[in-house]
């Protein structure tokens, strides 16, 4: 495992966790394209690991659906976390957004789920495998 950290754009958010991989997921679904902006891009790290250096109270969660929850930075807004807690199997997961994590990352792009949901005004060219769903 390698402990990773990473912070929200304004900073009063620090945290760091342990990446038990490298591997970044894009997901292209309506929900997460309109809450990124583009697509989102994390890596998954177990939800024990997470430790919060500063701001964990500058928090909010927005529940999305009746199994996940995304968690933003109250001051800038920096879309940060992303997670199934209510999720019979995979409750145990935490997802960091990959831009917030510090570089060097030590992390690459492994592939795009969703891809059926995408957006119009881009595509997808980089080879890397595509999922329509996860």
């Amino acid at each position: 495992m390698t402990t990773i950290s990473g912070k929200c754009l304004c900073g009063a958010v620090a945290f760091e966790a342990d990446r038990t991989s490298n591997r970044v997921d894009a997901c292209h679904c309506d929900a997460c394209r309109r809450w990124s902006g583009h697509f989102w891009a994390s890596v998954n790290v177990r939800r024990e690991t997470v430790k919060f250096l500063r701001g964990e109270e500058k928090v909010v969660w927005f529940r999305s659906s009746a199994e996940v929850r995304r968690g933003f930075c109250t001051q800038c807004g920096s879309a940060l976390f992303w997670q199934p807690d209510r999720h019979p199997v995979h409750h145990h997961i935490f997802a960091i957004s990959a831009g917030s994590i510090d570089k060097p990352t030590g992390l690459a792009l492994s592939e795009h789920i969703f891809v059926g949901e995408k957006g119009d005004y881009y595509g997808i060219a980089d080879g890397l495998p595509q999922k329509t769903g996860h």
